[in-house]
């Protein structure tokens, strides 16, 4: 037991000495009926790589829950419908299409306490047993650097679209899955560049 753990925290010091802009990320985000784990479900999944700085929309992902019990009223806000949700796939199969990338990328989320904590729970549900090799959250990378220049932090501050806003990106329609994912991909990496100026950037720079 001792070895394994030791061997994990020395392979997580590896990682995190690695050049932050030279690795593969998987950004991914979730429509959800609710923001209770215990009680809401995962409507969508969708995902976007970062490889080496590139982000490649075109092995991105978009998938619909068709195990979905009740959309309640989040349709008002991500726009997914019964007649959609029945064209979906199994959460089961979402999960295994999604676990495929963990062993090679380094997961990111905006809010992975709301998102990761969805998946997990479902993952386990599912009896799918995996660990990523690391998780980034833009939300968390955001707060750190605000605290760091001493700014005050406010309720709404740290909500993808104004993070966003902070870097000058372009203000996309959200509550997309698929949307939300490409950016904070485009965040993350405004992030790294507004870190590093030009120097190598470690990961362990930015978790």
């Amino acid at each position: 037991m001792v070895k394994k753990w030791l061997s994990k925290c020395i392979k997580r010091r590896n990682l995190l000495s690695q050049n932050a802009l030279t690795q593969r990320y998987l950004v991914i985000d979730l429509e959800l009926t609710g923001l209770d784990v215990n009680q809401h479900e995962i409507v969508s999944v969708a995902w976007v790589k970062i490889d080496n700085q590139c982000i490649k929309m075109s092995e991105s992902q978009h998938l619909i829950n068709k195990d979905v019990k009740s959309l309640d009223q989040s349709p008002i806000f991500h726009g997914i419908i019964d007649d959609t949700v029945a064209k979906g796939q199994s959460l089961e199969s979402i999960l295994m299409q999604l676990k495929a990338h963990f062993n090679d990328s380094i997961l990111v989320f905006h809010n992975a306490i709301l998102d990761w904590g969805f998946l997990k729970a479902a993952l386990k549900n599912a009896n799918i047993s995996t660990q990523p090799k690391l998780i980034l959250d833009t939300l968390h990378i955001e707060k750190k650097r605000l605290i760091c220049q001493g700014a005050e932090i406010k309720q709404d501050d740290l909500t993808l679209s104004a993070c966003r806003k902070r870097y000058e990106l372009p203000r996309y329609h959200c509550h997309n899955a698929l949307t939300d994912a490409q950016a904070t991909a485009e965040l993350l990496l405004a992030q790294c560049y507004q870190i590093n100026r030009g120097k190598e950037l470690q990961l362990r720079s930015i978790i």
